[in-house]
């Protein structure tokens, strides 16, 4: 039997609704291998013996490209790559988009001749651009009484004392750590020269408020998992929280009246890509390119949109979803009718608008890209620190409640 392809990813990517369709029409067997974000990171730097193809997100390739853990990609192998929309290809959108501080995908996607990566454009790339997304966090408007597009209109949100034992945060340094800093700084809490790059003095200051606000109560336990806010929302415990769009479409098919806010600080947005392991040559790495190639042909697309992502190559995304489904994903229309999740179960109500608009608009507004900032090391320390400090808290709570 032919030996799978073996695919590291976490559960950004859908893999169980692709596996099924993308083994028939590539002709050969896939094998996906979840972890999550941190321990895909690891796995992929320290053992790219492990695997074939690496799925993650641009943010965590510094770290793999560093390691040499992985070989760059021939776009003359990729047939739709002079379809790459320009926000993967490019440091900005075009036509006066605000491209973000932080690791904006295009600032590292090129290899240069030296090795090293760059916007400066070449014939090779480090990551296949894929799916991506403008995140924020998620009040739930039918327990909170809260309007979320007229009334929250800040980060500084999460730190209202109104919410307070009902915020969670997502445990991942490189995303947590956006989410509250900038909270913080709307708040007037701190101030930051460059988010997308602190200094040692302003994660500290960051640590610092947050183990304040783990000792104070205000913030509720921390989550990984994208299931886990959703199961937390709808048991009452969480009121608002970080949140990626799976959640929140997931919560919509279970009937809770969940918004994502739209900060007017802007999003904390993040892109998605697939690298290949330095390990791979000959038929491997044509089966490698086979599945890249396939998975921007459209329908893994079309799969990941009803879950609120984004693919890189959205014309032929378009013609795998419905007119209804791309006008109310892409264009930011009213749906037009009840609108399914990726499992086919009916998610988005009738009229419902999703929130922050047009793709156009969304792009156009991001505050920070998700980033391995200079002072990464340092600030996976702190947060380290800041989680377990909060499990302790946590389980002195549970303990005397």
């Amino acid at each position: 039997m032919m030996e799978p392809l073996r695919v590291l990813c976490t559960e950004i990517l859908p893999w169980r609704l692709l596996k099924d369709r993308a083994e028939r029409e590539l002709g050969f067997p896939l094998e996906f291998m979840e972890q999550d974000f941190v321990t895909a990171q690891r796995t992929a730097a320290m053992s790219p013996d492990s695997y074939d193809v690496y799925d993650q997100c641009f943010h965590n390739l510094d770290i793999v490209w560093h390691w040499r853990a992985v070989q760059p990609i021939d776009t003359a192998r990729i047939s739709a790559w002079d379809e790459m929309s320009e926000l993967a290809r490019s440091p900005g959108l075009g036509n006066g988009a605000h491209r973000g501080l932080g690791d904006a995908p295009a600032t590292r996607l090129y290899v240069q001749p030296d090795g090293s990566l760059s916007a400066n454009p070449t014939a090779r790339i480090s990551m296949l651009p894929t799916v991506h997304n403008f995140d924020s966090f998620a009040i739930n408007s039918e327990v909170s009484g809260v309007d979320v597009d007229r009334d929250v209109t800040s980060w500084a949100e999460l730190l209202d004392p109104r919410w307070q034992g009902r915020v969670a945060l997502v445990d991942e340094p490189a995303i947590g750590a956006f989410d509250l800093t900038m909270a913080l700084v709307a708040d007037g809490r701190m101030k930051v020269a460059n988010l997308g790059s602190m200094s040692v003095a302003e994660i500290e200051e960051m640590y610092q408020h947050g183990i304040e606000l783990v000792q104070s109560g205000h913030l509720a336990p921390f989550w990984r998992r994208a299931s886990e806010p959703a199961l937390r929302f709808a048991s009452g415990e969480l009121c608002i929280s970080s949140i990626w769009s799976p959640s929140v479409v997931q919560m919509k098919a279970m009937g809770l009246k969940v918004r994502q806010a739209i900060p007017v600080e802007g999003y904390r947005a993040w892109h998605g890509g697939m690298c290949l392991s330095r390990k791979l040559s000959d038929r491997r790495l044509d089966m490698a390119y086979a599945w890249l190639n396939w998975f921007l042909d459209g329908w893994a697309g079309a799969c990941m949109a009803r879950q609120g992502y984004y693919m890189s190559v959205p014309d032929r995304v378009r013609d795998h979803l419905d007119p209804d489904e791309w006008e109310y994903w892409y264009d930011g229309r009213p749906a037009a009718r009840a609108l399914p999740d990726p499992n086919g179960k009916l998610a988005i109500r009738p009229g419902e608008v999703r929130s922050g608009g047009s793709y156009r608009a969304r792009s156009n507004h991001v505050a920070v890209w998700n980033s391995t900032m200079d002072e990464h090391n340092f600030l996976v320390r702190r947060w380290n620190e800041l989680i377990a400090a909060a499990e302790q808290k946590w389980a002195r709570t549970r303990k005397t409640g």
